[in-house]
């Protein structure tokens, strides 16, 4: 059940009106007597703090007024960004505790008052809700939110104002009246975080923070439960869409079609025991090309044409229990097998901003958008097919892989492993943060990051991986014992100095950089990863770095790029090494040839 929420804008009629649909359709609702705010009249709607004066009457928080001197009625914003987690030059709400870099938010700086997402929406805190508490110079401590009904006498008989609510903190089991503007909503995993949980805590706020976990736990499993019953008692549907078999293109972007003479041609034999086939040595398949049925020596028999005749399993969309509609297998299916084409609405990257734009200024959260190649999105929300409603996990079971279908880039989904009938069908969404703050991810695997857009932990190693770790220990033991890796370094590794600084966000990197060393004009957004971790020529995925400069470069073009410095012995590139990789010998010198742009090494005595 959710909160009603009239915006003031309406006219009196248009406001009496939709009360009245509301109350016919949604049941008996209960509205504020100086405001056009409408709540259900249950605990579980009605905003935390509201002053019930009648059966069909109340005061909303809205109407709150600190009172002047008393330091817990001070409006308080966090002094981190809610997007990325760190600190700078922050966009603060005026009616809550947020805060965002309006580089996160992508948006332009605003005049006057600004208010977040959620507080024009106008979002507030419930009973039975875990929160961060800010109370004096106290660290964020979390608490619940009670009903004033639920506890003690002497705490009901304290001062406290329209838009005021008790909660009661985790850990001292102490009660505090406080308001929307001192609290923020506590989320999956915060109690875990390092900042929070490292050394030298005090045990009783470490007691609060286990606390807080168990209990929003047990209050999500109760709250998901009661939606279950409900949606299952109501017959309730997914939201609705239009079915589609192909993708369908928006504006002006392009489906390509290839002429039959450049699709490539296989070597399979229409007498081969499963031309073409998973198990096949069909080399279409391996470099993940669709053979095309007027093309493909093996005719009729070939089955390498998954995409064209759309040979998925039969599959059921059904309700799960913590992340709205799923999508499960009804027959088996072995690893590698194809199980659905990703298909929605091809949008260019303009359409699709200004969706992003539209989803966050509405407090849409679904998102069904895939990137197909650099100038075109696959968007499964106004249209689609089943695909659409696999869910994301950090442990999936199907993956995502790009074929090439007469001409033209199609994205299908394999499974990676035997999925047995009746298994849910997930992918990793592999997304960026959007909006006003991390998404919580609820796949429950045992790996599980916690959100959306964070790398898994303890990913399965492939050979390559394994490599790149061999490859980190054999660097970490070449490093003397007194030297300490931090967590973030405190000088741009491209100038050296300080001052305001970007972080890169890779995980196990602690590069920091200033935006102008990156010729950036604006503070990067969401999983920025930094110029490190690219190559040089060509942008790949760098394989080898300069220790004492962004310069990297991948496999293909590391060769005769670096080399052991003679200065500190450390991996260097030529920039930072008069000698280069050659030193110089006794009575030798090097001059710089303007015409030939190369160095020329010669004796001392020939100069």
């Amino acid at each position: 059940m959710h909160s009603v929420f009239l915006c003031c804008s309406f006219s009196t009629s248009n406001l009496f009106f939709l009360f009245i649909l509301n109350f016919c359709f949604a049941g008996r609702l209960t509205r504020c007597v100086r405001c056009p705010v409408a709540y259900h009249a249950t605990d579980t709607c009605m905003a935390a703090g509201s002053v019930i004066l009648a059966n069909n009457s109340f005061l909303c928080p809205n109407h709150f007024t600190p009172r002047k001197g008393c330091r817990n009625h001070e409006h308080v914003n966090v002094s981190w960004c809610f997007v990325c987690s760190e600190g700078g030059s922050l966009l603060c709400c005026e009616s809550c505790p947020a805060a965002f870099h309006r580089e996160c938010l992508n948006i332009e700086m605003p005049e006057g008052s600004w208010f977040c997402n959620d507080c024009r929406a106008g979002k507030k805190p419930h009973y039975k809700e875990v929160v961060w508490v800010k109370v004096g110079r106290y660290r964020w401590w979390p608490a619940e939110v009670s009903h004033p009904k639920n506890i003690p006498v002497n705490i009901q008989r304290m001062k406290h104002d329209i838009g005021e609510f008790p909660v009661h903190f985790f850990g001292s089991n102490d009660y505090l009246w406080t308001y929307q503007a001192r609290v923020f909503p506590y989320m999956e995993g915060d109690a875990s975080s390092k900042d929070k949980m490292g050394k030298g805590v005090d045990p009783v706020y470490k007691k609060a923070l286990q606390e807080a976990a168990l209990r929003f736990k047990e209050l999500q499993t109760e709250k998901e439960m009661k939606q279950l019953q409900e949606d299952k008692r109501n017959d309730k549907k997914p939201p609705p869409y239009r079915h589609i078999k192909v993708n369908k293109v928006v504006g002006k972007v392009q489906i390509f079609t290839a002429d039959l003479s450049e699709i490539p041609r296989c070597n399979c034999k229409v007498t081969d025991e499963t031309p073409c086939g998973q198990d096949s040595e069909c080399i279409n398949r391996m470099l993940l090309y669709e053979c095309h049925p007027q093309v493909c020596p093996a005719g009729e028999r070939c089955q390498n044409q998954c995409f064209t005749k759309r040979q998925y399993p039969e599959v059921e969309i059904f309700r799960t229990v913590a992340r709205g509609w799923g999508l499960r297998c009804k027959t088996d299916i072995k690893k590698g097998e194809f199980v659905n084409e990703y298909v929605g609405e091809m949008i260019d990257e303009e359409e699709c901003r200004a969706r992003i734009k539209h989803a966050q200024e509405h407090d849409i959260s679904n998102f069904y958008m895939l990137t197909l190649d650099k100038d075109r999105i696959i968007d499964a929300g106004p249209k689609g097919n089943h695909s659409r409603f696999m869910n994301h996990s950090c442990q999936p079971n199907c993956e995502t892989q790009k074929w090439t279908v007469n001409g033209d880039t199609r994205v299908g989904l394999f499974a990676l492993v035997d999925i047995a009938a009746g298994t849910e069908l997930t992918f990793n969404y592999n997304l960026e943060c959007l909006g006003n703050g991390k998404t919580v991810c609820k796949c429950g695997s045992p790996n599980c990051s916690g959100f959306l857009g964070v790398r898994p932990k303890n990913q399965p190693s492939s050979s390559e991986d394994k490599g790149r770790k061999l490859k980190k220990k054999t660097n970490i033991k070449r490093r003397s014992k007194s030297e300490v890796t931090k967590e973030r370094e405190d000088e741009c590794f491209s100038c050296g100095d300080g001052g305001q600084i970007v972080s890169c966000k890779k995980p196990g990197c602690p590069k920091v950089y200033h935006a102008d060393c990156l010729n950036l004009t604006k503070r990067p957004a969401g999983r920025w990863e930094c110029p490190w971790h690219q190559c040089d020529v060509c942008g790949k995925e760098a394989a080898s770095f300069c220790e004492m400069c962004p310069n990297s470069f991948c496999k293909e073009h590391r060769e005769g790029m670096l080399f052991i410095s003679k200065l500190d012995g450390r991996l260097s590139c030529c920039e930072h090494d008069p000698c280069g990789p050659d030193p110089l010998e006794p009575g030798e010198i090097r001059e710089y040839v303007p015409d030939s742009g190369a160095w020329k090494t010669m004796l001392h005595s020939q100069v």
